[in-house]
């Protein structure tokens, strides 16, 4: 395991780790993604100790600063500077994260962690920016016009069921049992649930 005392794999296992952390906040689903992270941000964690492997913080404060610019980059309506600034500050931050044999060289290769910083800070930087701007898109349904709507049981309905109406599958329920095929009018909506009734 004598790899695993390189300040360049450390590096890796730790960026992976952080990586799809993000992800994971950003998509919780089915646990594969958390476990990963966990495991790899464990074994880097191992790896350090085990080893001794120092730290140098003040690499720490940098990367903070780093993060604190891409969150920023990605707030502003033009943040590309601040992007910029960011990726700098987080490779610089990450070559310099362990202790080199000399104070002023980096432990961890320069052009590693730049391809890394680059990657994954655009990457994420695209992503954060389609997320908000979905975010910001108005709705395009109006579910008020729903009410008054025919549609068809796709299901027998009745404490439960689902309906196609405008275009679209919806769960529905009703008072009165509806068959499967029968035509249904909307009457009221709670939530994303239709109530509907039949229609002779």
């Amino acid at each position: 395991m004598d790899f695993l005392a390189n300040p360049n794999i450390i590096y890796l296992l730790l960026a992976a780790g952080l990586m799809i952390a993000i992800l994971a906040l950003v998509a919780p689903g089915t646990g594969i993604l958390e476990i990963g992270a966990i495991f790899l941000l464990g074994v880097a964690g191992w790896a350090i100790y085990a080893n001794n492997v120092p730290i140098n913080y003040w690499a720490l404060g940098v990367l903070l600063v780093g993060a604190i610019l891409f969150y920023l980059s990605v707030r502003r309506s033009r943040g590309w500077s601040l992007l910029i600034a960011s990726i700098i500050a987080i490779v610089f931050g990450s070559a310099y994260l362990f202790a080199g044999e000399v104070w002023y060289l980096p432990a961890v290769d320069p052009i590693l962690a730049s391809v890394v910083s680059v990657v994954s800070g655009c990457f994420f930087w695209v992503a954060a920016r389609k997320t908000i701007e979905a975010n910001k898109v108005r709705p395009t349904h109006d579910l008020e016009a729903l009410i008054g709507a025919i549609g068809e049981a796709k299901t027998n309905i009745q404490s439960e069921g689902s309906a196609f109406v405008a275009g679209e599958l919806w769960s529905a329920r009703s008072e009165i049992p509806i068959l499967e095929g029968q035509r249904v009018r909307v009457v009221s909506r709670e939530g994303f649930i239709l109530n509907v009734e039949p229609v002779e």
